[in-house]
């Protein structure tokens, strides 16, 4: 599951770049063309024609440029880090990055090697996509309140856990719902989309973001030291979420909006009822891990 080359964290630079470019484009381009819709409006001596037109070519190409970058697919040949699982018990993969890559369709936020995990005990099934109301509270989904641990050493730098928890997205109706609902979303940038999440800096240049928090379930605080294994908050569905499930991700820094993805392993765990020294379930898979 490793790559022979690099060391964890060591991104080439024009990935880097190219994740900085993408974020601060994502944002200029928008408020470029904000302005140069409301600004001849409002001083008109000040936006010429020319200006306006200029504004608006400038937004437009600041716009495509981080939509571009989104979604162009290129992977760095670097070492894989290897993470304690931030879970116990028994989850299935969803959006991961052994099936495909970026994983969630998109470099956006740090995710081009995120991972998706439902929890699937098999003393309590999880309700199917497409069987029964298409909103459902989120306490009906096994993951809802589980814990999420520390996946390493390190400093937390970011806690939100005021949003609240919405109902599940659970059939296509739903799922057109959340489609529209994501684009408001984007336009707020990762605050809405990770809901209450938590970043911690793992040393190296390395950071791990936990998304999509139950609210109020954060135990610790910025600047807070954390150890490997300590329980950080629980498993919620606030923000750009389907059901109650953690998003994992590790990214080279601490601004998801310009940050770049980073490859990660979680160590001693159980894939399919096999046993592995360090991987990543892929789409559809179980992961178990003990109880520490």
């Amino acid at each position: 599951m490793r790559d022979a080359e690099g060391t964890p964290g060591a991104l080439p630079r024009p990935f880097r770049l190219r994740a900085r470019v993408r974020g601060v484009s994502r944002v200029a381009g928008p408020v470029v063309l904000g302005t140069a819709a409301v600004g001849p409006s409002v001083t008109p001596s000040v936006f010429t024609p020319g200006l306006a037109t200029a504004l608006w070519l400038a937004g437009s190409a600041a716009l495509v440029l981080g939509l571009s970058l989104s979604f162009r697919h290129a992977t760095p040949r670097i070492a894989h880090r290897e993470m304690g699982a931030p879970v116990t018990g028994r989850w299935c993969a969803v959006n991961s990055p052994s099936t495909r890559v970026p994983s969630h369709r998109t470099n956006a936020y740090g995710q081009t090697f995120a991972v998706g995990l439902v929890h699937e005990p098999e003393e309590r099934s999880r309700p199917a996509f497409g069987e029964g109301p298409g909103f459902r509270p989120a306490k009906e989904f096994p993951a809802f309140g589980q814990e999420l641990l520390a996946p390493a050493n390190g400093r937390v730098v970011k806690v939100r856990d005021r949003a609240r928890d919405h109902l599940s997205r659970s059939n296509r109706f739903a799922g057109a719902y959340m489609i529209w609902e994501s684009m408001i979303r984007e336009l707020a940038g990762p605050r809405q989309i990770l809901g209450n999440h938590i970043i911690l800096d793992l040393g190296d240049g390395t950071y791990a973001v936990f998304a999509h928090l139950q609210q109020g379930s954060a135990t610790v605080r910025p600047g807070q030291f954390v150890h490997r294994g300590q329980r950080i908050g629980r498993c919620g569905n606030s923000g750009n979420s389907s059901e109650p499930h953690l998003h994992f991700q590790l990214m080279d820094h601490r601004w998801p909006l310009v940050a770049a993805g980073l490859p990660f392993t979680f160590s001693a765990v159980s894939i399919d009822g096999r046993e592995v020294k360090d991987g990543v379930p892929a789409d559809g898979q179980t992961m178990v891990v003990a109880t520490r």
